[in-house]
């Protein structure tokens, strides 16, 4: 039975990576939840089996691009917001919001900062990049990190949606935080 499990798990990646668009020359600047490349030249995709042993050897660091569900603009006056809560794979920075096409200097600056605290100033580290299944912001931060010197990039498409169907361990998670906030990176 589990053979034929991994069978017809095997035969669905193939039917992806078969329905799965071409990569772009540049990032991808609009509808972000769509079906993302099979490939990102220059780094390494990995499945969930993969992400989990590398998780489970703690030999890299592991980056989460989800963005931040943004406070609605018009909320009554005392109305207290709550952010929606994130569970990420155990030990992970939340990096949100850096992973749209066009980044201002701001958001830049903190995802070059996150990258550099992750990896300890190691360009070579292994970073394990992930948002979501079919988000291509994880896609644009890998390829971001590759732009940058970093030369051990994995891009981990299925995200916390295939750690999740696969049953491995979530965490509560918070957003690293940004310049001007406590606890922010230092420069």
């Amino acid at each position: 039975m589990a053979g034929l499990i991994a069978a017809s798990f095997a035969l669905a990646a193939v039917a992806r990576a078969q329905q799965a668009p071409a990569e772009p020359e540049g990032y991808r600047n609009d509808n972000y939840r769509a079906p993302v490349p099979a490939t990102l030249s220059g780094a390494r995709v990995v499945t969930t089996e993969q992400a989990e042993s590398i998780w489970r050897a703690k030999s890299a660091a592991f980056i989460d691009v989800l963005p931040r569900p943004p406070k609605p603009p018009n909320l009554p006056a005392g109305t207290i917001w709550r952010d929606k809560p994130r569970l990420n794979i155990p030990g992970s920075i939340w990096l949100p919001d850096t992973g749209y096409g066009t980044l201002a200097l701001e958001s830049e600056d903190y995802l070059r900062n996150g990258l550099a605290a992750a990896s300890g100033g190691d360009n070579a580290k292994l970073l394990v990049i992930y948002c979501l299944a079919d988000c291509w912001m994880s896609w644009n931060v890998a390829k971001r990190a590759l732009a940058y010197g970093y030369s051990n990039v994995a891009w981990y498409p299925e995200g916390t949606d295939g750690w999740q169907r696969a049953e491995l361990p979530l965490a509560d998670s918070h957003p690293e935080p940004r310049a001007g906030e406590a606890g922010a990176f230092a420069r």
